[in-house]
Parts: structure tokens; sequence; C-alpha cells
């Protein structure tokens, strides 16, 4: 099994930054893609941005030129730092991996996707 845990959020006033952090541990896995999505209330889950493996990053319109996602292979660990943030980037930021993971039974690998709790992003004067 694996576990994402995200830490790194809280409350910010508008303008300000945040870095979060999300690690993946567990046994017997290789992560592919990572990425952060959030969730406002009222509102559906959206995606934040996205890095492969190699470092390809992608971003929502709505965070270009503010925000910016990296990773840490060596410590399965992906990061976002977020700068200059509003009002409306608060939410409560998930983490996503798609890996693939190796039965302890078979031996076999396969594909499979985790989330993490989410933390919690808040924006406000």
């Amino acid at each position: 099994q694996v576990q994402l845990v995200e830490s790194g959020g809280g409350l910010v006033q508008p303008g300000g930054s945040l870095r979060l952090s999300c690690a993946a541990s567990g046994s017997m896995f290789s992560i592919n893609a990572m990425g952060w999505y959030r969730q406002a209330p009222g509102k559906e889950r959206e995606l934040v941005a996205t890095i492969t493996k190699s470092g390809t990053t992608n971003y929502a319109d709505s965070v270009k030129g503010r925000f910016t996602i990296s990773r840490d292979n060596a410590k399965n660990t992906m990061y976002l730092q977020m700068n200059s943030l509003k009002p409306e980037d608060t939410a409560v930021y998930y983490c996503h991996a798609d890996l693939v993971r190796r039965s302890s039974r078979s031996g076999d690998w396969s594909r499979d996707y985790y989330w993490g709790q989410g933390t919690q992003v808040t924006v406000s004067s």
C-alpha cells in the first residue's frame, strides 16, 4: 500500500505565499506523474498543476505565473510553491499520484492511483 501525506497548508493574507508538500510512502512502488488538485466549498475538484517523472509541468490558467510545482524523485516528494495568493485560491488542496506498484504476493507490477487526505489553504485578510 502507498500513502500520500500533504502538509504546509494554512491561513495567509492576500498576496502572501505558502509551500505545500506531498510525501509518498510505502514499499515497492514507482511514481509516474504527480499532481495537485483543489476543491473549494460548493465547487468541483479542479486541476491545479501536474508534473511528470522527467519534470514536465502543466498548470491551470488561473495559477500560471504564481504557482510552481516541483518534485524530488529520490524522496518521493512533490511540492507546490504558491505566491501572490488570492482569496479565490482558498480550497482544500489534494495531492495525486499515478504510479506502478508491485504486488508482494505475485510480484507483478500494476498501475494504480492514490489521493492524499487534503490540506486546507485559506487566503483571507
